[in-house]
């Protein structure tokens, strides 16, 4: 099995049930067996699910690293992409309620190619890296739609060696199929070619 963002040989690592995981042994990534993916239309029904109220204070404060973090680091007269905002884009509400100028795009809930053919100065990635099925493709996306010197904010889960695996309930998730370790993150910085990366816990923010 070749790991869908390295592309080195992976080994077998996990079973849960009828899902199977594997572990790269360059990269250090786990994910999951392409063959357990679930359809799209069952997915777009799960992220329906998702009881996610911009409104909500506890979301926002979920999202809010990744807001202080733009609302730091960028003016009002930047451009912006909330890539993956899903059926609550609360991180596009939050930046347009501080005049920020920021553009959503959710494969599912906001799909505008349209906004995939322009530059930006930063672009929010909040619990979103975790459902790509290609995450090698998906990064030189969000990489080639930032400008020099842009930032890509990203939050999830990392994978460690010290995770108990087996009652980590993040990889419970049917839409949740690539793990990320820290060393994967130093790949796909170098890699992918961005200049520097810095991780803070869930948060991780790629330089351009």
């Amino acid at each position: 099995m070749k790991c869908p963002l390295c592309n080195h040989p992976s080994n077998h690592f996990y079973c849960q049930k009828s899902r199977e995981f594997y572990f790269c042994i360059k990269c250090f990534s786990v994910f999951l067996d392409d063959k357990n993916y679930i359809s799209e239309t069952e997915e777009r029904k799960h992220y329906e699910m998702h009881n996610n109220d911009v409104n909500d204070v506890r979301y926002q404060t979920f999202v809010s690293p990744i807001v202080d973090g733009i609302l730091k680091d960028f003016k009002k007269t930047d451009k912006g992409l909330d890539f993956g905002s899903g059926t609550g884009p609360v991180i596009t509400k939050m930046l347009r309620d501080n005049e920020y100028d920021v553009q959503e795009y959710d494969h599912f809930f906001a799909n505008h190619p349209e906004a995939l053919e322009k530059k930006y100065d930063y672009i929010a990635c909040c619990e979103v890296m975790e459902h790509f099925h290609t995450p090698k493709k998906e990064f030189e996306l969000l990489f080639n739609l930032l400008k020099p010197g842009g930032k890509l904010y990203c939050k999830t889960d990392l994978f460690s060696e010290s995770k108990n695996f087996d009652s980590w309930g993040y990889k419970n998730d049917p839409t949740h199929v690539f793990f990320y370790h820290q060393k994967s993150i130093l790949w796909i910085q170098k890699n992918i070619g961005f200049t520097s990366v810095k991780i803070d816990g869930r948060l991780i923010v790629f330089e351009k």
